[in-house]
């Protein structure tokens, strides 16, 4: 049955003030006879209300202008600093071009997968671009600086995808690869694929049951992060391949990492585990967080609809995602450690997780009624840390793993942490679906999702 709804003129309700009569005379002294006070305008250090889709647009673009600048796919020669376009002729004096970020790390593995998303949600065909000039440079060049590596001489950039020794080299880049092959960008990249499957399936270091670790900083340690530095890449390779195999791997990684890293109580997961300690500390990073939350956003994706264990994987999103939604901060970000509110404001990971739950209602996977207006604050809070040239302020730096609060607490924050760039590209870009997808609305001073729109700007006071 269709909704009805009943609206009631501020003259009704207030019969002696219009909205117009909310400033008094400068002798009067405000009070509730004289003053509708719900109407006072809030003093937000956020904006708060519904953005639209083109002003988020303009966000993303200041990004992409700035990386299309500052990522050059170019091989120079590093005595003469000559460009090498001829790749036949990289020899011990190749190097790829420094720009302000580099190319075949696992930050920019996020960053070309946020591309590609941008560039489907909203059809601008310089975001996929982005990707094909580059993977297409990687997968050009691969084979030259292989010969070269073989010989002991490593440029480390290219190391990272000639040799991967970390699952911080391969996961992430693999998986926006993969993601760019199923859409159709144009470059060989089988070859650099399949090195990075082989890497993470078969020469990761494990425990005894399985589960991906390091041995640092401490023997047999667990790291959070590493869900993400693996398990969306294994899945994806499902995706790619239909080798079932992937999807099983990436589904018992997921269940062995909650075994370890989930906190039940707080609905969060712990940053790392520690196999020799007596008992584990649980230090809720806020980017950890993040890539826990999108590992599981990634393989639900990947997965087919009614594959053997994916309803626990998405039983335990939405448990997360409560948790999440329950530490976010009234300025929209949330903190470094996200249970302690003394602990700074952090961008990338308020990015991910926006970008995780927006992804989610796109999906159909929560309600929103419920999570649309926390999507549109962390939103909110996000685009005021893109300055107008483009670069993202307030992320974390690279971070190791600590069992005290000092450690997190006093981590620096740099607009050149690669870690911002995807986040904020993948925010902005399921935000712009969100926007053309449900019917979000201002209604008495606070931001509502409806489930039909609302064609009306005045307070809506009753639905049925």
């Amino acid at each position: 049955m269709k909704k009805t709804i009943f609206f009631l003129s501020l003259i009704f309700v207030f019969p002696f003030y219009s909205e117009a009569q909310v400033k008094v005379s400068s002798k009067d002294k405000i009070n509730d006879s004289n003053t509708p006070l719900h109407l006072m305008k809030p003093e937000y250090n956020t904006p708060y209300g519904v953005t639209k889709p083109e002003e988020v647009k303009a966000v993303l673009d200041r990004v992409l202008v700035l990386l299309e600048n500052t990522t050059p796919p170019k091989v120079i020669d590093k005595v003469t600093n000559l460009e090498i376009s001829d790749y036949s002729k990289i020899d011990k004096n190749s190097v790829l071009e420094k720009g302000t970020f580099r190319l075949t790390s696992y930050e920019w593995g996020v960053t070309y997968s946020a591309m590609l998303l941008v560039g489907q949600n909203t059809g601008d065909e310089r975001y996929q671009k982005y990707d094909a000039d580059r993977f297409k440079f990687l997968a050009d060049v691969a084979p030259y600086f292989e010969k070269l590596q073989k010989e002991g001489i490593v440029e480390p950039q290219m190391r990272q995808v000639v040799h991967p020794e970390a699952l911080d080299d391969a996961g992430a880049i693999c998986s926006a690869m993969i993601k760019a092959q199923i859409a159709g960008v144009k470059f060989e990249g089988r070859p650099l694929i399949d090195r990075y499957i082989d890497y993470i399936m078969n020469k990761e270091y494990r425990l005894a049951d399985g589960t991906f670790a390091r041995n640092r900083p401490q023997h047999n340690t667990v790291w959070l992060d590493d869900m993400f530095m693996s398990l969306p890449a294994i899945a994806n390779m499902g995706k790619l391949t239909g080798d079932t195999k992937y999807y099983d791997e990436a589904i018992k990684q997921i269940q062995l990492f909650k075994k370890r890293m989930w906190v039940p109580e707080n609905n969060l997961f712990r940053h790392g585990w520690v196999e020799g300690m007596s008992e584990h500390p649980a230090f809720f990073w806020g980017r950890a967080n993040g890539w826990a939350i999108l590992t599981m956003t990634e393989v639900l994706d990947a997965l087919p609809e009614n594959y053997p264990g994916r309803e626990e994987i998405l039983e335990l999103l939405q448990a997360h995602i409560r948790g999440l939604a329950a530490c976010q901060s009234g300025e929209g970000f949330w903190h470094q450690l996200l249970d302690r509110n003394d602990s700074y404001l952090e961008t990338s990971a308020t990015a991910i997780y926006t970008y995780c739950i927006a992804h989610a209602i796109n999906k159909g996977w929560i309600d929103p009624l419920a999570y649309g207006p926390v999507a549109m604050l962390g939103w909110n809070a996000v685009s005021t840390k893109v300055n107008a040239v483009g670069e993202v302020e307030g992320t974390c730096v690279g971070t190791g793993m600590g069992f005290d609060p000092a450690f997190y607490y006093y981590r620096p924050v740099n607009k050149y942490a690669a870690h911002g760039y995807g986040p904020v590209l993948l925010a902005g870009g399921e935000m712009i679906r969100l926007l053309q997808n449900t019917h979000p609305k201002m209604n008495d001073s606070a931001v509502q999702f409806y489930q039909e729109e609302q064609k009306t700007d005045k307070p809506i006071f009753g639905i049925k």
